[in-house]
Formats: structure tokens, sequence, C-alpha cells
């Protein structure tokens, strides 16, 4: 039921696009840019091509980030971030973490989902090659990923623990927990630089946990 008021709230937002054309990915685009393709083939043999073309680097801290909807190279409509966009037989839904997209998916209107195809040119498009040409390599970096994720909850949860129960206030209630790990100031940054690169790269192939990414996020 909460799902489906903010999806209705997400839809009203959409607001007309004024037709203008689709710019090429340049390649200096690649930290800010993202860039997914849907075509969708009718019975009777017409295609439509949407475009998704999200600039998340520049003003992702505003809150104000916008995916526009093109078809047929022509700006069709956009919407704030959460969008949901309407498209022939259902939905574009796009989502974002702090780190890239976690969501850009055609949802239709019989709830089946299929992830948008992202551009040769974007980042996303070149991870995804990177797994079509080297598949064994693609695999190991995700399984990298992953592990660099889980290390980073493992260590730096109970520090945070250790931080939260350290005012009496709080530990004459709950005692203070003594973290078992207890890294300096260098460790802790280091850390920080892997759970980063580490959630980019899951945002390049649209890979989120809540748990994993959320909290290095």
């Amino acid at each position: 039921m909460m799902w489906e008021w903010r999806r209705r709230r997400a839809v009203r937002r959409v607001e007309p696009g004024d037709g203008r054309p689709l710019k090429r990915f340049r390649w200096w685009q690649l930290p800010f840019r993202a860039l997914f393709h849907l075509r969708l083939t009718h019975i009777d043999g017409r295609q439509e091509v949407y475009s998704v073309d999200v600039r998340h680097g520049q003003n992702q801290s505003s809150g104000n980030v916008r995916a526009r909807l093109y078809l047929g190279g022509r700006l069709h409509s956009q919407s704030r971030l959460p969008a949901v966009l309407p498209v022939t037989g259902g939905v574009i839904e796009v989502r974002m973490s702090g780190f890239g997209l976690k969501r850009c998916h055609y949802v239709t209107d019989d709830g089946g989902e299929f992830q948008l195809t992202p551009d040769p040119a974007s980042a996303e498009g070149r991870r995804a090659r990177l797994d079509r040409s080297h598949p064994s390599l693609s695999r190991r970096v995700a399984a990298l990923s992953a592990g660099i994720l889980v290390a980073a909850v493992a260590v730096l949860v109970p520090q945070l623990v250790e931080q939260i129960t350290a005012p009496a206030a709080i530990a004459q209630h709950t005692g203070r927990f003594h973290s078992p790990v207890d890294l300096p100031k260098w460790g802790n940054i280091a850390i920080g630089l892997a759970t980063a690169a580490a959630s980019t790269e899951r945002a390049l192939r649209l890979r989120y946990s809540r748990l994993l990414d959320g909290a290095a996020g």
C-alpha cells in the first residue's frame, strides 16, 4: 500500500518535455551522467526507442536530480528522482543511491521487470562490455566489491556502536560497548575510500543492498 502511494505520487511529479534533442554522450561525462535505452517492438512491427538521461554528479546533494525521458531522441517527459515515467505498456522506474543509479527498469502493466540497456559510451555501458568480453574477470571484480563491503560493515559498525554508547547518559542504560577493532584514523579513511569504490562499481551494474551499500553511503 505504501509503495503504491509513493508510485502514484511519483507519477504526479512527471512534467512534459519540450522536444529538445538528446545530446550525445561525451567521455568527460563518465563520472556524472547515466544514459540508458529501451527499445519496444509492437505487434505491428512498429518500434519505439526510449532513452533515460540522468545527470547525477553535479547536483546530487541538492535533492533535485532529474530523470529525463526521450522518445525517438526528443525530450518526452521528465521528473525528479525517484521517478516513475509512463511509457507504452508500463512505466520506467528510476532511483539512485549515493554512488549512482540503483534502479532503471521497465515495469510492464502485467508486472514484468526489465533493466534498461546502458549506452555503450557511458560508465555503465563500459562495465557491461567488460562483463560480456571478460566474464571471469567481471565476476572476480564483482566478488571483490561485495567482499570489501562485507568487511567494511564488520569493521566500521562495531566502532560506530562504541561511539554511540560512549556518553555516560547512554552507557548507564545500555552499558558501554568496546569495539574489538580499533583502527587508526588513516585506516578508517582507507576503508571509507575502498567502500566508496566498491559501491560505485556495484552502482555501474545497478546492484544495491540497503545493508551493504546503504551503510557505505
